[in-house]
């Protein structure tokens, strides 16, 4: 898919143009932009995810790269432009997922165990109830899941035929996908992660801004296979000779995918918050330089470092949105595409007691059940498939209720308004009951695309591409939903679904 702007008086210069590379859990895709801000062009490629087994989610490093690499050079080749036009490349990926390969071959050692998958969960079981436990959460900011890299690693580490040999005698790599796909770019001279997706990995103290020592001895995890920590604005290098269509390009900026919509929603405030409905919907308060420990499930995080200076975030995670229309669509096959669901929802004027968990991959933020599993509750001989669309569609505004409710309570602010990404964010009925459940405004940007947005102003800020204050320009927003029901309708509504899930959770405790 290739968008282009018909203005054809908006001649490209030298170094006239940022590209980022937005490696997602379902698709890789090149996003150009320009001074403005604006998209230039847009390419995208799906790619397939491996289920082996029940609670197994995998990718193929390989698919990641060639996906990604592929995406990269099409968008450049298709609208004739050179590599000498791009001032920098921003990479922003889908966070926790961990690939482990040879550091001499440069080939992967197991597929990419995926942030969705939770085969680890009896190992953190086992990591919660013992001391480590406490210091691990004090200390990362992260509750003990299968949803961190940490037990992906040591699970590689463990099952794979001579990979702890391999890796005590310094012959293995690792990291997340930003890590995989700079490691590919620079020709494997570069080994390198930012601070917004060390923090994700569950072995990064983000209080010392190191490796911490006593939580990879613990994981039995040699310090030697992690990358470099740098700054999520900053110059790391140059692309490979190799890939003649990029070569030379700097890559000047690196963030976890929700950090980067934080940045491109220009939430530079203490407590702002960004949502992003993506495969998963995942919500980000800003913190300011101060690190908050959370006592309601959310996770302390690092936003991102520039300067070496850290900004700190509290997050929310729910861990299926995009992926329930995509499970209505491929799966049930009762939408033929995802523009469906708005039309459907609005059809009928209530789920009749229909309430959907989409519990695919257990729940996140801020219940951490990770052997919860998907339900639809209160089916009758009346249920329609609309029901049941509607009840999907529902239970993901319901899910980031719980999320923000839990952000409130840590932070003590109250939400002023919500800001909205991804693609999911695309559906209005979904929106306008995310503000009705919330009783807040939402805003959503005209450019929605704000994860690929965030991470090329931060290689833009790296490379002179921008200045500050160009980057704090006000966004243009697409549209704004207010609440349209009553605030005791919207809490009727809310303490029905909680005695729904209550029975959920304990049914699969």
């Amino acid at each position: 898919m290739t968008i282009l702007h018909d203005n054809k008086s908006n001649v490209k210069k030298v170094k006239d143009l940022i590209l980022s590379l937005d490696q997602g859990t379902s698709s890789s895709r090149a996003v150009l932009f320009d001074k403005e801000q604006k998209i230039v062009a847009i390419e995208q490629k799906e790619y397939k995810q491996y289920y082996p087994k029940a609670g197994r989610v995998e990718q193929k490093p390989e698919e990641i790269w060639t996906s990604q690499l592929n995406c990269a050079v099409n968008i450049l080749n298709k609208n004739n432009i050179k590599s000498e036009e791009i001032a920098g490349i921003g990479i922003t990926n889908q966070r926790e997922t961990i690939i482990v390969w040879d550091k001499k071959t440069g080939e992967p050692v197991y597929n990419a165990i995926v942030w969705q998958d939770t085969r680890t969960g009896d190992m953190c079981n086992e990591i919660s109830n013992n001391k480590i436990s406490k210091y691990i959460k004090k200390n990362t900011g992260l509750t003990i899941d299968a949803y961190f890299s940490a037990t992906k690693i040591r699970w590689i580490l463990e099952n794979v035929k001579n990979a702890r040999k391999k890796a005590l005698n310094e012959e293995l790599l690792c990291g997340t996908v930003d890590t995989w796909l700079v490691w590919k770019l620079t020709g494997g001279k570069h080994h390198v992660t930012d601070f917004s997706n060390a923090s994700r990995t569950m072995l990064f103290n983000i209080r010392t801004l190191k490796w911490d020592k006593k939580i990879l001895k613990y994981f039995g995890i040699p310090e030697t296979m992690l990358p470099k920590v740098v700054n999520s604005s900053e110059i790391i290098g140059e692309v490979s000779p190799d890939f003649s269509s990029l070569s030379g390009i700097k890559i000047s900026g690196i963030a976890g995918d929700q950090q980067a919509a934080l940045f491109g929603q220009n939430c530079f405030r203490k407590a702002d918050v960004t949502a992003t409905y993506g495969t998963g919907c995942f919500m980000l308060m800003n913190t300011g330089k101060k690190l908050s420990i959370s006592e309601n499930g959310l996770l302390s995080t690092i936003a991102w470092g520039i300067d070496n200076k850290i900004t700190y975030a509290l997050e929310g995670s729910v861990f299926e949105a995009g992926s329930v229309v995509n499970w209505l669509q491929n799966e049930l096959k009762i939408i033929e595409k995802p523009e469906d669901t708005d039309k459907i929802c609005r059809k009928i004027k209530s789920t009749k007691g229909v309430y959907f968990v989409p519990a695919f991959s257990g729940l996140g933020t801020p219940y951490w059940k990770p052997k919860t599993r998907g339900t639809i509750f209160g089916i009758t001989q009346k249920t329609s498939s609309e029901h049941i669309v509607r009840a999907a569609m529902e239970a993901i505004a319901f899910s980031v209720k719980d999320v923000i409710s839990a952000m409130q309570n840590d932070s003590g602010a109250k939400l002023k308004s919500l800001k909205v990404a991804g693609g999911v964010s695309a559906n209005n009925f979904l929106m306008q009951f995310q503000s009705d459940i919330l009783q807040k405004k939402v805003i959503r940007y005209e450019n929605i695309e704000t994860t690929a947005l965030g991470v090329a102003l931060l290689a833009g800020l790296s490379v002179n591409f921008w200045t500050w204050e160009e980057i704090n320009k006000q966004k243009q927003t697409d549209k704004e939903f207010y609440s349209e029901i009553e605030k005791k309708t919207s809490k009727k509504l809310y303490k029905k679904r909680n005695k729904v899930l209550k029975k959920i959770i304990k049914l699969y405790s």
